[in-house]
């Protein structure tokens, strides 16, 4: 198979992304554009300028500009635009399902209603149901480094709203910020009928991770990389079929691996562990999704693997039994064409 038909075929690979940030898709030209419509002001006035911005030592060095520019979102349109711009990449990538994280924590704080957040990203997905046939959900994401009072606050301003919700998650800086802290917060969240999933391991210890299952009770772990310093866990996650939800160019341009290379998915992959691969922050970390199992297929992933990747990210979704059996259906189809 030439280059461009291995191009093409993950392109076209039927796969669920489970690990997006609809805040981390907001791209330089559209925040540019919502700062002029909504009287923010930026140090950069173009494009070029903005990008240059995008050099990370680490995890930090990137939150920054990631919260700074999310300060352009200021209404229910904004998040709908912001919504739809993610799906449109998504479809072009395969994407049949998403599962996306949201920060109202910030939004909140940055004087926003929540309501209107909700409002706007629900809006966008129900459009790009319709536009692009995807599926999807959101997760309200904690931000583990502000104050453990604002996630029990913004648990009361959405209880009514549960309805709209998939999931909660946890993410932003890591270290300093174990689960354990969260315990109570999940707690609520389970009562209000929610799935749990967690950060861990990016930067944190395979202890972070551990404390995510056995105090969380998170149903899949987001990244994870650091789970594979402990045999014993790799092994228990994959006996438990618990999904890793993978996002190696993130890992690559945060420094949590100076190459590709060093990323343990192929060692998860033979332990058993159902790994899944994603995005994250794709307007910050140089690729969408298909980037990513693009970036996987140059260092020796075949294109079976990534196939049985992709089908991880169906089985480890949180659709119908329904929506799943339609999914593995156009799985199917995919690797009579591709893999027979």
């Amino acid at each position: 198979m030439g280059e461009q038909d291995v191009s093409e075929a993950v392109r076209s690979l039927p796969k669920a992304e489970l690990h997006v940030h609809i805040e981390g898709t907001l791209e330089p030209g559209l925040a540019l554009d919502l700062a002029k419509r909504n009287g923010v002001s930026l140090p950069w006035a173009t494009i070029d300028e903005l990008r240059r911005q995008y050099e990370f030592g680490d995890l930090q060095s990137f939150l920054d500009l990631y919260y700074q520019l999310m300060g352009t979102l200021a209404s229910a349109d904004d998040f709908h635009d912001l919504m739809l711009a993610y799906l449109a990449h998504a479809a072009a990538d395969g994407v049949r399902h998403a599962e996306i994280f949201f920060d109202p924590q910030v939004h909140i704080r940055n004087g926003l209603d929540i309501d209107a957040v909700m409002d706007g990203l629900l809006s966008g997905l129900a459009e790009g149901r319709k536009r692009f046939g995807i599926t999807g959900g959101l997760i309200l994401s904690i931000v583990r480094d502000l104050p453990i009072e604002s996630a029990d606050s913004v648990l009361d301003a959405v209880q009514n709203r549960a309805g709209d919700l998939l999931g909660i998650g946890l993410d932003s800086a890591e270290v300093g910020y174990p689960p354990s802290l969260f315990v109570h917060v999940y707690d609520r969240a389970r009562e209000m009928g929610l799935h749990c999933v967690a950060h861990a391991g990016e930067e944190g210890s395979s202890d972070y991770v551990a404390q995510a299952l056995d105090l969380l009770h998170a149903e899949r772990i987001d990244h994870g990389v650091h789970a594979i310093d402990d045999p014993a866990l790799v092994a228990r996650i994959a006996r438990s079929g618990i999904a890793l939800t993978a996002c190696p160019l993130s890992n690559r341009r945060l420094q949590v691996v100076k190459d590709l290379h060093d990323l343990p998915l192929q060692e998860f992959l033979r332990a058993g562990v159902p790994v899944t691969v994603n995005s994250d922050d794709p307007a910050y970390f140089g690729g969408y999704i298909a980037d990513n199992y693009a970036a996987l297929e140059k260092i020796g992933f075949s294109l079976e693997q990534l196939g049985a990747i992709a089908l991880n990210s169906i089985h480890a979704s949180f659709i119908s039994p329904d929506e799943m059996r339609d999914l593995e259906a156009q799985y199917a189809s995919w690797k009579a064409r591709y893999l027979n």
